[in-house]
């Protein structure tokens, strides 16, 4: 499992990530592609959502 304390910008997630949890105060969005320029799926405070692994980023 990889923590990110107060993420900000874009992050390209782990390899292996199967599962985001948003552990934040604020919307996080998942994105399909590696640069966050895709449309994104967006995941409130205190929700998670599946993601797919080998690929994808993260932005909050």
């Amino acid at each position: 499992m990889t923590n990110y304390q107060d993420p900000t910008g874009c992050h390209k997630l782990p390899l292996d990530a199967h599962v985001l949890s948003n552990n934040t105060d604020g919307p996080v969005v998942i994105y399909g592609d590696p640069l966050c320029l895709t449309p994104g799926l967006t995941v409130q405070p205190g929700y998670g959502s599946h993601v797919a692994p080998g690929s994808g980023s993260f932005s909050a």
